[in-house]
Formats: structure tokens, C-alpha cells, sequence
């Protein structure tokens, strides 16, 4: 029999230092130059972004760079792949070179591991600190040039910037040439086998990457060697149609990712010289084969031969599997038990790598193959599997009797229980996006509440990804409303259920999912308490010009046109509505965020001080959007832990 101790209280093996040291996952995964590539965050070198090299037929990887240089992009802010392996001579001596973005002054730099030489700068110093910004890098069909996605700031308002496809010469020589000047943004550049199209996808505001992009085309010539991007065609997409991913399958055909079937699967768009064909559906089904392109260079598809496609899957989660392009037919892999795959693929020969986890595994790194999938590095658990919360999906029934897709976690302990008849307090994690999506997948964050006692379900409410464009379009002008209300039901069925106490609820998000906390404080009696962390709380402000360019008109579509329905953004602003808040709240906050900047967040603090809530404001010097070092995340989860305890009336072992 369990020992009996209070909910919240039992001892746990799964710290906050345990939690922040394993914080962040592998990714941008990449094969060339006789090596597996990717990157890896470091929370305890300041949070800095490290570029692994694994050498084929080694059996630990090499970390290319060392602290400080740190591989990350700040393209959209949200940034993306951030480097390009160029293998052979191009390299210098024979040897594969890479080519990185460095954070702390977004320039992009050669460097040839184990030469013996510091990274070379290839693009110029910006007048403006950080003002030339670049992502998804690839090798031109040359060999002697970059092409990528370059972002420049022209001003001092976040919208003063322009975007463009440019070629970056790799002898040094800074003569940066614009190949494309288009759409307003940019993703996925890709030139054609024969080196003779380049193809790319495009979107103009107020749409974002998963409401409408077009699939552009254009003729690539040369002359003396310099190449040039001719007049671009639309051969796919449009206003109303998400293309999320484009890849060539041949010289004249293309695979793309695209949602006209209401779900992202996979099509082939054949070229002709004035255009494309009506793109052809290669798998139909109500699955995600795709998903939001909220950073550049998200990969869910990779062909690996002729008529076969390595693709990620699924609805809720993103399996791998192999698609026969002729037959439509999908083939499993054998002994995979991984439940989510990262949208990051590369191939050699027949074995594709990617990025792997499941409920008692952290991500890895992964080889597959039709006959098995294994870790390239095993993973090393941090805290005993005992300790680990066992997953739940759950569909809840939500206003109206739609669903409502969650994941639930109840309280984690083989040696505890509650006393007496006591039910757990629960923790309703909000995610960010809100055009996101919660994975179930191993998460010591999680786990740092369960294995105390505490439950969590982590709501995947209307607006998020994985479940078709319907579901997705559901928060459509009514951000504030639907998602406060599905984390609403989730939590009361709960309740209703027996499983949760209903006097001790909470609900806590960062970004999109620091808005949903605030706005179910502000405007629903249901919780206790709330965690918001860097969160948007004037909608006002964040239409008008407190946020980057990527996201300044994603209210058009959340909350409605501006400025005719200026009345709803101020109505729903939890900043207006001070005097609602009438429950404790932790509120956290970066102090160089740029997308939810920390102005708002200060003069809501204000505001509700003036009425005499119990809160707490905590910033945190040095951090953006989403806390990455180490001292912080500790800090915060402790601060977190320690609001809990307080509302909900236990004390943490």
C-alpha cells in the first residue's frame, strides 16, 4: 500500500535544477559532408544554441563551435534552420564547411571544423544592431554561393523591414545579391535538381503561414557563371490554402504540404513552362502531414527515392512512415514506439534522421529505416521512469457539445497517495501559438508537478493544430472566448469526474497561452490561481505596434478586422478589466522579449496593484520570448511551485 501524504507534497526526485538543466530538445537535423549535423540548446551556458557534428561510423558526437558562438536566427523572431553544411572542396582543403547565423550579431559565418581557423564572416556588419538577419540557408546549385532568406531592418518600428532571397558568395568577399524580392514573406527556398528553377513559398499580411501561402516558381539562368532568378509564376495556393512545405521530386514536379483537402497531405504539382497543373493528392486523409510554419526550415516530408516519401503523420500526434507515391499506400516502421516526430528530416541513402520522443523518452536523435528505428545517441533519463506521469488522451465535450482534445496527467507516485478522501489540485497548461499544438511526449516540466502530487492537462483547444483546418479555424475572431472556454470544460469535466478537486484549479501559459490564463482569470470564477508568463495582455498595443512584424496582423484573423472592431480588442484586453482579477497570479516576464514586449506587461502589473491583488511580477534581464537559461527557468519553476503551495494549502517536500 502507498504511504498517505498530502497532494502537492510528496517528495520528488524531479528538481527545478533537473528540469532546466535538460531544457530544450535536438534539432535542425541535417546529413553531408560524411556526418549527421544538428543543434542542441545549452540552459547552462547562458542558453546558447550549440552545433553538434556526428562523423559516419563514430559513436559520440563533436560539438562544432564553442561558447560563446551561438547557432540561432532571429528571422520572425521566432528564427529557424540557422545553418548549412557544404561539404567537399567548397569547403576549403577538401574538408565540409559550415555555415551558421550567429545570435549575437546575426551575421552568417564560414567555418572548417577542425582546421584550426576562427569562423569567417561573410555578410556585412549591419548599420543597425542585428538589422540583417538570415534564415534557411542552402547550397546553390553552383557550389560557390549561399542562397537564403534575408531579413533587413530599415527602421526603429518593428515593421520597418523588408525580406528577400539572396545569394551569399562563400569566398568572403561580402558581394551579397538580391535573387528575389516577392511576397512580403519568404519560406523554403529550393532550387530544382538541374539547377535550372528555383521554387519557394510566399505570403503576404494579414494572412499568417497557415491561412493562405502561394507556391512560387521562377526560370533560373546563368550568365558567366552568376546566376539569376527570372519572373515567378503562382503554380499552387492561394488566400484560403495552407502550404506549409515544398519539396522537388523531380525537375519539372514538385511535392507540397498543402491543406486544399482540409487537412495538410501530401500533393505533386507537375510544372509546364507556363505554370503548374492542378497539384494531384497523393494521400488522402484526415490526417496532418504537415503543420504551422512558425519557424523557416520545418521539415515533415523528405523523398528518399523514386515514388517513395518519408513523412510525418498523424492527428494529435506525428508519427513516421514511408508513402508509396504511386500507390498511396503507407508503410509503417518496425519497432518505433516513439509518439512524436519533430518536424525535422534528412536523408542518406536509404536512412532518414530525425528528432524522436515518447511519454518515457526524451527527444533524440534517430536513424530509421523500413527495419527498425534506433537512437544515434541513447538518451540518458534524468530522473527514474517511476517518476514520470503515464498520459491520458482525453476528448472533452466543450460548449455546444464540441470536442475538446486534451492530455491528462494525473498525480505520479508509486509510493504516495492522497490522504483521506482528498482529490488532486489540477494545473491546466495552456500552449502558446495559439496555432500550436501540445505533444505527448516525455516532459520533466510535467513531471516536476505530477511527481508532487499535482495533476495537469494540457488542452489542445480550438485553434490548435493536428486536428484539420476546421478545428483550426474554430478560434477564428474569437481568441479570448474559445480557448478560455475549452480549458474551462477540460477542468470541469475533471471536476465532474471525481478526479480533480474544484476549489483547487490553476491555469498557467506562456505567449498565447499567458493570454488564455489572464483571460480565464479576468473573465471566468473557475480558478484558483494562474502563471502567465511573457504573455499578450492589450490586444490594442500588439495591433498598433508592440510586436514584431511576423505577427503585428495575426489579430485580423484571432480577434477581427482593425480598426472597425476596435471595440472588441479593448472589451477583451485582460489590461482593461483590472478589477476583475480577484485571485492570486504569478506573473514572469523576459526583459528583451520582442514579441510580447515587456511595456504591456509592466502597466498591467500597475494596474492591477492599484486594486490590491495579490500577485507577483518577476522579469528576468537577458531573456526573449521563452526563458532558455538555466538560472531563470529554475526561478521560475520554484516561484511557480511555491504559488501552489500557498493557494492550494500544501507544503512542498
Amino acid at each position: 500500500m502507498p504511504e498517505t501524504a498530502p497532494y502537492g507534497s510528496w517528495p520528488s526526485p524531479v528538481t527545478a535544477e533537473i528540469v532546466a538543466e535538460n531544457d530544450g530538445r535536438p534539432g535542425w537535423i541535417s546529413h553531408a559532408g560524411g556526418a549527421l549535423w544538428w543543434v542542441h540548446p545549452q540552459p547552462a551556458e547562458g542558453g546558447r544554441v550549440a552545433l553538434l557534428r556526428l562523423p559516419d561510423g563514430a559513436d559520440e558526437p563533436e560539438i562544432v563551435l564553442p561558447a560563446p558562438w551561438n547557432v540561432r536566427s532571429r528571422v520572425h523572431e521566432y528564427g529557424g534552420l540557422a545553418y548549412v553544411v557544404v561539404p567537399g572542396a567548397a569547403g576549403g582543403a577538401g574538408a565540409a564547411a559550415v555555415v551558421f547565423a550567429e545570435y549575437s550579431d546575426q551575421r552568417l559565418y564560414r567555418f572548417v571544423p577542425g582546421s584550426g581557423e576562427e569562423p569567417v564572416a561573410l555578410t556585412p556588419s549591419p548599420s543597425i544592431p542585428s538589422g540583417l538577419r538570415y534564415a534557411e540557408p542552402v547550397l546553390a546549385p553552383s557550389g560557390t554561393e549561399i542562397w537564403c532568406i534575408r531579413e533587413e531592418h530599415t527602421g526603429p518600428a518593428p515593421t520597418d523591414l523588408r525580406r528577400a532571397l539572396v545569394a551569399v558568395p562563400l569566398d568572403g568577399s561580402g558581394e551579397m545579391r538580391v535573387l528575389v524580392e516577392d511576397t512580403h514573406f519568404l519560406a523554403c527556398p529550393r532550387p530544382s535538381p538541374d539547377g535550372q528553377r528555383l521554387a519557394w513559398i510566399g505570403w503576404d499580411h494579414p494572412n499568417m503561414p497557415w491561412d493562405g501561402t502561394l507556391l512560387r516558381v521562377a526560370p533560373v539562368s546563368s550568365d558567366g557563371g552568376t546566376a539569376h532568378v527570372g519572373e515567378p509564376v503562382t503554380v499552387a495556393g492561394g488566400p484560403s490554402e495552407s502550404i506549409a512545405q515544398a519539396e522537388w521530386e523531380t525537375s519539372d514536379a514538385l511535392l507540397i504540404a498543402t491543406d486544399r483537402t482540409g487537412w495538410w497531405n501530401l500533393h505533386r504539382v507537375r510544372l509546364s513552362d507556363d505554370g503548374g497543373a492542378e497539384p494531384e493528392v497523393l494521400c488522402e486523409r484526415a490526417e496532418e502531414f504537415a503543420g504551422p510554419l512558425w519557424q523557416l526550415g520545418l521539415r515533415w516530408f523528405v523523398p528518399i527515392g523514386e515514388d517513395e516519401v518519408a513523412v510525418i503523420r498523424g492527428r494529435a500526434s506525428a508519427r513516421l512512415n514511408l508513402l508509396d507515391t504511386k500507390s498511396g499506400l503507407l508503410y509503417d516502421l518496425l519497432e518505433d514506439e516513439h509518439t512524436e516526430w519533430a518536424p525535422t528530416l534528412a536523408v542518406s541513402g536509404r536512412t532518414v534522421y530525425g528528432v524522436a520522443a515518447s511519454p518515457v523518452t526524451p527527444f533524440e536523435v534517430v536513424e530509421a529505416s523500413v527495419g527498425a528505428v534506433s537512437a544515434v545517441v541513447p538518451s540518458v533519463l534524468s530522473v527514474p521512469v517511476t517518476s514520470l506521469p503515464l498520459p491520458q488522451v482525453r476528448t472533452f465535450s466543450g460548449p455546444g457539445g464540441r470536442d475538446v482534445h486534451a492530455i491528462v496527467y494525473p498525480p505520479s507516485g508509486l509510493r504516495f497517495g492522497g490522504v483521506g478522501g482528498e482529490k488532486p489540485p489540477y494545473i491546466v497548461f495552456a500552449h502558446g501559438g495559439p496555432t500550436g499544438r501540445v505533444p505527448m511526449v516525455y516532459d520533466l516540466e510535467v513531471a516536476y508537478f505530477t511527481s508532487r502530487g499535482l495533476g495537469v492537462v494540457e488542452v489542445n483547444y480550438g485553434g490548435s493544430t493536428g486536428f484539420g483546418r476546421e478545428y483550426r479555424e474554430r478560434l477564428r475572431e474569437t481568441w479570448g472566448i474559445v480557448d478560455v472556454e475549452d480549458c474551462v470544460a477540460a477542468a470541469k469535466e475533471l471536476v465532474d469526474e471525481g478526479l480533480a478537486d474544484g476549489s483547487r484549479l490553476a491555469i498557467r501559459g506562456g505567449s498565447a497561452g499567458g493570454w488564455t490564463s489572464a483571460a480565464a482569470l479576468a473573465f471566468t470564477d473557475v480558478f484558483a490561481c494562474a502563471t502567465i508568463m511573457y504573455p499578450v495582455l492589450d490586444l490594442v498595443a500588439f495591433r498598433t505596434g508592440e510586436t514584431h512584424d511576423f505577427e503585428s496582423q495575426y489579430l485580423e484573423g484571432l480577434v477581427g478586422p482593425w480598426p472597425e472592431a476596435e471595440e472588441r480588442y479593448r472589451e477583451r484586453s485582460p489590461i482593461n478589466v483590472p478589477e476583475k482579477f480577484t485571485v492570486p497570479f504569478l506573473l514572469l516576464q523576459g526583459l528583451e522579449d520582442e514579441v510580447c514586449p515587456p511595456g504591456p506587461t509592466a502597466r498591467f502589473a500597475e494596474r492591477v496593484a492599484e486594486f490590491g491583488v495579490e500577485h507577483e511580477y518577476v522579469t528576468f534581464e537577458g531573456e526573449q520570448h521563452g526563458f532558455r537559461r538555466k538560472e531563470t527557468i529554475v526561478t521560475a519553476l520554484e516561484k511557480e511551485l511555491a504559488l501552489y503551495a500557498k493557494v492550494f494549502g500544501f507544503t512542498p517536500s
